[in-house]
Parts: C-alpha cells; structure tokens; sequence
C-alpha cells in the first residue's frame, strides 16, 4: 500500500520541479531581456547639438565591465564631439576620415570621431552595478533615429556586441543602442527599459510589463501544480484508507 501511495507522489512531485524550473527561467528571461546598453537624450534633436548619455548596467555575475567601446558610423558623423570625464575611467578617441567632407558653419570637416572607447582604470562596474557615460555634440544629421553599435567588455576577457540593428520594431538578443531624434514615444520607451534594467540589477522589483506578465502566468502555473499536488495526495490517501 505505501507504494500505491507513494507513486502518485512521485509523479506530482516531478510535476512541481518541473513548474518551479519553468518559473524560474521565465523570471530569468523576462527581466533579463532589458538589461542591455541604451542611449537617451533630453536635448539631442535632428540638425541640433545635445547631450548623449549611454546607461551601461553590468550584467555577468562573476566579472566587471572594464570597458565599453561606442562606434559612430559614417553617415551619423558629429562634426563636434565633447566627451564627459568619469572618474576611474580613461577616454580615448579614434578618429577617421569622412568619404567627402562637410560644410558645417562655414568650415569644411574632413575626418570626424569614429570611436569612443572608455576604459576603467581599476575595478570598472562591479556585478549588480551600471555606469553611466556622457557625449556632447552635434549637429546632429537630419534623421529619426540613431544607432550606436556598442562592444561592453568584462574583466574575464568576455565580451558583449551590442551591435544587431532593430528591424521592424522587432528588438534582436544583441540591440545596438538607438536614439530618438524625433522626441516621440521611443525615447521614452529606451529610458524606461533602462530604469527597470538597474532597478532589476539593483535587486528592485522590475515593473514592465512584459517581464509582469510573464511572471504572474508563471505563479499561477506553480499554484496549479501545487494544488494538483494536494489533490493527489489526499487521492491516495482515500485509496489507501478504502
């Protein structure tokens, strides 16, 4: 009798790790999908000059962000760019040479900063930390939206490439940072997706709601498989007592 018992049990039981595992990997995936380097701007407007700041959240759980290396293409080229200095971090410029120059206010441009590179000098950004780096500059070019592909390097010698151009609107795994130029919803939207990236990096609850969603479907999917528990426990209680 104490087989017939146990049985049931053991499927339900295997029911249950299988819903806690499913719980904690949807956790996993909907908070972690935001946790990627953006670009904002409060000023930054097409053919004006503004304020670009990239939000960098460290995302490994063993090593630091040491470095993070920002490209400027070509047809996106600041004929003026300013750097903000941030302690314990040393800048360094690459420069390239424009395909054709450009008249900016009555001077001709030639080459233009392609690169961007921050490098920590000790430390960088620990494990449940971000950083932010600021650029200044303009004019910018008479466009929607930017994009910056971005290289975040970790101190185990990892790399992460956010380089993958959004299609559509369809967000790929590796997002380059993109600005809005347009002052329309999606810069509002980059910065929310960063504040629930440090908030979620900071232990915080993350409010979107994708990530909500996804983690309500997961509960009750786990207090389904606890009840279904329950059930086949007392089950077999009543088959053993009968």
């Amino acid at each position: 009798m104490r087989s017939t018992v146990l049985r049931p049990l053991a499927r339900a039981g295997v029911v249950l790790t299988a819903l806690v595992a499913a719980l904690v990997a949807s956790v996993v995936v909907a908070t972690g999908a935001s946790a990627h380097v953006t670009v904002s701007s409060d000023d930054a407007t097409a053919g004006g000059y503004g304020k670009l700041t990239f939000r960098v959240p460290n995302e490994s759980d063993t090593a630091s962000t040491v470095a993070l290396r920002v490209s400027i293409p070509e047809d996106e080229a600041l004929a003026s760019l300013r750097v903000q200095p941030v302690p314990g971090w040393t800048v360094t410029l690459t420069s390239a040479q424009l395909t054709e120059p450009v008249d900016v206010h009555g001077q001709q441009i030639s080459d233009y900063v392609s690169v961007v590179e921050f490098r920590a000098d000790a430390g960088g950004i620990a494990p449940g930390e971000f950083q932010e780096f600021s650029l200044s500059g303009g004019p910018f070019p008479d466009a929607d939206t930017l994009s910056f592909p971005t290289v975040q390097t970790y101190s185990d010698g990892t790399e992460s490439a956010w380089i993958e151009p959004t299609v559509d609107g369809q967000e790929p795994e590796y997002p380059a940072p993109v600005l809005s130029l347009t002052g329309d919803t999606d810069t509002d939207t980059a910065t929310d997706t960063a504040a629930a990236a440090d908030e979620h990096a900071h232990g915080g609850e993350v409010s979107n709601e994708p990530a909500g969603l996804a983690l309500f479907l997961a509960i009750l999917a786990l207090a389904v498989g606890v009840a279904g528990v329950v059930l086949g426990y007392r089950a077999g209680r009543r088959t053993v007592s009968s």
